[in-house]
């Protein structure tokens, strides 16, 4: 009888480390926080909704963080994301790992007055910006420190109904490229992933109803992605959408001290598209 294959695990060097996820309640954020947890990172998730975080708490505990924590944020507010990351400091003293998975809302170009382009680029800029801000002193003080955004991979594959959605996060990308060579010379490293379109709950949850009405499934991966062809014509080489694993997995690794040598990439993660 042929014995199972044995194989060595990568370790990705987070055991004990501490790491932040931004929007780390839910969605893909909730996925990297619970991969960053079962490769024994402290965990803590930041996020507004109280319920969430709880849960999301009790999810990395079980994962295996020896530590984990759910801070209430408000990532429109800058005082609100520094007193967030005050609160990072006083628990552990110390950071490696900061993921920004925040994101604002949607809107066609016509729709949008100008108080929701400031909110758009407020939580879809000012977020991250705030968030790098508050983590460097920790960052910069760690033994090894890493950076990555979450961004979109509508910046390089425009749609009409996400303008200022798309606006916001490529500004976001070309402040994390930025600060990729600025802050080379502390030793850490900055990378941006760009989702494609990932079957999320509230992916699911917010289309469902929509999906449902052209015979589709929300919950099925090749459902999805065939309903987006057919109404944004931008299908993907995988012919499926994403899962939230899916982005946490490479996320994890940029964010890990594994990563030695990749700083100031934009990291397509989309089933593959052609980007012209």
């Amino acid at each position: 009888m042929s014995q199972p294959d044995e194989r060595e695990t990568v370790d990705l060097g987070l055991a004990g480390s501490a790491a932040v996820i931004t929007g780390g309640s839910k969605g893909m954020g909730l996925a990297i926080a619970q991969t960053l947890a079962a490769e024994g990172a402290r965990v803590a998730v930041m996020s507004r909704g109280r319920a969430a975080l709880d849960a999301a708490t009790e999810s990395l505990l079980a994962a295996g963080a020896p530590d984990a924590v759910g801070i209430s944020v408000d990532m429109s507010d800058a005082a609100s994301i520094a007193a967030g990351f005050e609160e990072v400091r006083d628990r552990w003293g110390e950071l490696n790992s900061l993921v920004h998975a925040i994101g604002p809302g949607g809107g066609y170009f016509e729709e949008m007055d100008d108080t929701e382009w400031d909110a758009a680029f407020g939580l879809g800029t000012m977020s991250g910006v705030r968030s790098i801000r508050a983590a460097l002193p920790m960052l910069r003080s760690a033994d090894w420190a890493r950076i990555v955004t979450l961004s979109a991979h509508s910046i390089q594959r425009q749609s009409p109904r996400i303008v200022a959605y798309t606006a916001a996060k490529a500004a976001l990308s070309s402040v994390t490229k930025n600060l990729s060579r600025s802050l080379a010379k502390d030793g850490i490293l900055v990378n941006c992933v760009c989702p494609g379109t990932i079957v999320t709950a509230s992916f699911t949850e917010n289309l469902k109803d929509i999906l449902a009405a052209e015979g589709l499934d929300a919950t099925n991966p090749v459902d999805v992605m065939t309903w987006i062809a057919n109404n944004f014509h931008h299908p993907c080489d995988l012919g499926r959408a994403g899962l939230p694993e899916e982005v946490a997995s490479i996320t994890t690794y940029l964010a890990s001290r594994r990563n030695g040598y990749v700083t100031g990439a934009t990291v397509n993660v989309d089933g593959g598209s052609d980007f012209i």
